[in-house]
């Protein structure tokens, strides 16, 4: 695929996550921000599911990553919209700092990990199987939300 082609469909989850910023607050409004949440992980998960598919003519294969580049910018705006909502809300503002650091840090020191594990994996099993694994555990991560309270969450907490 040329560049030109390539910056075309990473592109797409530029425009994703435009319409997912745009649209996030009415669905926080609709579903609540709990369930707009975990909505947002499965939104944002999802379409990584698509990324091992793509395989075939050239159309197809560039359809496929388009959607999942858009899907995963469109979720990953309503998930961390309604994520950062959830935290300004919930914790005191004179621990907002400090929860925001453990956050990043959880956030994101551990990808570094992720990416060797997956490295490792692609290289022992292969991209594909690996993008499989990947994307299943991704989308089951929300998982661990559901028996939390955080789903039934309508409103934000009172600070």
């Amino acid at each position: 695929m040329s560049p030109a082609t390539l910056g075309i469909v990473l592109g797409a989850g530029a425009i994703g996550g435009v319409l997912g910023s745009v649209v996030t607050g009415r669905i926080v409004g609709s579903v609540g921000v709990g369930a707009a949440f975990a909505a947002g992980c499965v939104l944002f998960t999802a379409p990584l599911l698509l990324i091992p598919l793509a395989s075939g003519p050239q159309p197809a294969v560039l359809a496929l990553l388009f959607l999942a580049e858009f899907g995963a910018g469109f979720g990953v705006m309503v998930l961390d919209i309604s994520v950062g909502a959830i935290l300004v809300a919930g914790v005191p503002e004179t621990l907002r700092a400090r929860m925001f650091g453990a956050y990043q840090l959880v956030n994101y020191g551990v990808r570094p990990i992720g990416g060797l594990g997956g490295g490792a994996l692609g290289a022992a099993i292969g991209l594909q199987p690996t993008l499989w694994i990947a994307g299943v555990g991704a989308v089951a991560s929300v998982l661990w939300l559901l028996p939390s309270p955080v789903p039934r969450m309508r409103a934000l907490p009172e600070t």
